[in-house]
């Protein structure tokens, strides 16, 4: 298929696809898609190998939140089911983290619900930055505040945050339908700002929300545009009492579809299976991971996810592995054009082509 040939030398070689091409993907049929998901697994295990990088959520406050996401039960007016809480303590959030470590995820996800986050609660994540890190040297830690303001993302660099996630969701002509609190643009401002911080960038996308075809290539050429490290893909979870309840619009094979595609315009980033991947993917999870290198493992923000034995087994059963907390996850070229100049000067006395940890 000539199609999946060209998209292979291209991801290769880090050259950006079409628009036609990227929709040509998920334009593919049944009949074609183990076929999509060896081409889009050849790109893959170039940049990462059989590497799989586990990450773990840990939910810092939930519930309450002002926004009106149409796709989150944590929405304001929302009717969902959840749990409801103001901010963990330090210890809490680093007791909390600790299921996650020892099932081997070597980043932490500190997530918040809310517009975005005060300067005393710049002051709260960053006490729990350190106490993680202060019991767990070489963690990589990501915060995920919502809307930053100035000066909070150098904060958050400063506590020893590494990452910083904040998604596009959907395109920018949709965006409206879904949140009216907030814009587009907002969202993209906050993720410049991490980046300008010396963050890495996390910044990904939720499919299943009704977004046709060219929606889903717009947000992922936007994404591309930003150029994050990481870039997750949620599946929708339609949640009993939010506006989205009824939109069951994805099936495994469609998924995959859409993994395949954010890998070629993505070829060399951490492309991330997130939420919703259990429901939706179902059995055809393990063939998920020829496509994305990295997954959460355990629960979700309110929503519970596959078991975490249960996941480490299906990486070993589908031939990969768990990535080490020695090992780099992105190609040299993308961590040392993340680095500060000093950290730099310090990759060149080690020698050139040195790996190193992330927090060497």
């Amino acid at each position: 298929m000539d199609l999946l040939n060209d998209l292979v030398e291209k991801g290769l070689r880090r050259e950006l696809p079409t628009r036609d091409e990227a929709r040509a993907v998920l334009e593919t049929s049944d009949d074609e898609l183990l076929d999509v998901v060896a081409a889009a697994g050849k790109v893959r295990r170039h940049w990462f190998g059989r590497r799989v990088k586990l990450n773990y959520l840990v939910n810092l406050k939930s519930g309450l939140c002002p926004e009106d996401c149409s796709y989150c039960s944590q929405r304001l007016g929302s009717q969902a089911e959840i749990l409801k809480y103001t901010w963990l303590k330090p210890d809490e959030a680093t007791s909390a983290a600790e299921a996650g470590l020892r099932g081997g995820a070597k980043r932490v996800c500190l997530v918040a619900s809310g517009r975005g986050p005060t300067d005393r609660d710049i002051d709260r994540v960053s006490k729990t930055i350190s106490a993680i890190k202060d019991q767990h040297e070489g963690v990589e830690v990501c915060a995920c505040l919502g809307l930053l303001s100035d000066g909070q993302a150098a904060r958050l660099q400063e506590a020893g945050a590494d990452a910083y996630n904040h998604n596009l969701n959907t395109s920018e002509a949709t965006y409206g339908d879904i949140c009216t609190t907030h814009d587009y643009s907002d969202r993209q401002e906050t993720v410049r700002q991490a980046q300008s911080a010396g963050l890495s960038a996390c910044s990904g996308l939720i499919a299943g929300m009704g977004e046709s075809d060219e929606d889903l290539v717009d947000v992922v050429f936007a994404l591309r545009e930003m150029d994050p490290d990481s870039v997750p893909v949620n599946f929708l979870i339609p949640f009993e009492g939010t506006p989205l309840a009824s939109e069951w619009n994805l099936t495994p094979q469609r998924a995959l579809r859409i993994l395949a595609m954010v890998r070629f315009v993505h070829p060399d980033a951490e492309v991330r299976l997130a939420g919703g991947r259990e429901v939706h993917l179902r059995s055809m999870q393990p063939l998920a991971l020829h496509l994305a290198n990295s997954i959460f493992l355990g629960d979700y923000l309110t929503s519970e996810g596959q078991e975490g034995q249960s996941d480490l087994n299906m990486i070993a059963d589908a031939g990969f592995e768990v990535e080490g907390a020695e090992t780099t996850t992105l190609p040299e070229h993308r961590e040392q054009a993340g680095k500060r100049p000093e950290e730099l000067v310090a990759v060149r006395r080690r020698g050139a082509g040195t790996t190193l940890p992330p927090n060497a």
